[in-house]
């Protein structure tokens, strides 16, 4: 039975892929903060699939991080999709302390950990993939906390994927542009959500490109909406 871990999993992305990759002969560990929502993606994606863990924690703590490998228990896994993310938007003279750490915990050190323990484990075959943002690769004002931990988790899973390649696991990372989330609700601001991208489109991507041949990998996928960057 494969085991797919996935992070951000209560909604938006993290629940589309989950809801994309259930399957009778897979066990879903599926990651959330917010308890309730996570209970409502489980309650999607059990009838599909063979199992679903759930792991409710807060990624901005390092102790929240190592009860979660231990809760995820010591087989390996199949899949990580590091997906969870928070998201500050402000000048960047008006971001506290505890929101540029916050931004780091949850954005870089939460992947870092994770891949870290995670991947030496992983049978070939096996993937990793980053669900990272146009803002891994472009700067935007009043983005700067968001775009500095995804360039950070950019420029790590590079290097990750150099050092896995001789193992045969495939580390993919995932480029999209403004996708019509839950995230937008705490960002202030009149952002035009119908012309964005959907999380289902996003993790249609993902599907498709984890069901590529072993020794084929997409290695990077941009998504776009032609009415362009929002």
């Amino acid at each position: 039975m494969k085991r797919y871990l996935i992070t951000g999993a209560s909604r938006g992305i993290g629940r589309a892929i989950a809801e994309k990759l259930a399957a009778d002969d897979a066990m879903l560990l599926l990651h959330g903060r917010d308890t309730v929502a996570l209970a409502q993606t489980c309650k999607s994606v059990e009838p599909h699939c063979a199992k679903v863990v759930l792991l409710v924690h807060d990624l901005a703590k390092p102790s929240a991080l190592s009860d979660l490998i231990a809760e995820a228990g010591k087989e390996p896994i199949d899949l990580l999709v590091n997906n969870a993310g928070v998201a500050v938007v402000k000048p960047f003279t008006e971001i506290t302390t505890i929101e540029w750490e916050q931004t780091v915990g949850v954005n870089i050190t939460a992947p870092f950990m994770l891949t870290q323990h995670f991947a030496p484990r992983m049978p070939p075959g096996s993937s990793v993939v980053n669900i990272l943002s146009i803002a891994a690769r472009t700067g935007f004002p009043n983005w700067s906390a968001y775009c500095m931990s995804k360039f950070a988790v950019e420029g790590f899973s590079q290097s990750v994927r150099e050092e896995l390649r001789d193992r045969k696991i495939r580390v993919i990372n995932v480029y999209p542009a403004a996708t019509d989330t839950n995230i937008w609700d705490h960002i202030e601001g009149d952002w035009p959500r119908g012309k964005m991208i959907s999380p289902e489109e996003v993790a249609s991507a993902v599907a498709y490109a984890l069901s590529r041949p072993t020794d084929v990998t997409l290695e990077n996928i941009t998504l776009s909406s032609l009415v362009g960057n929002l």
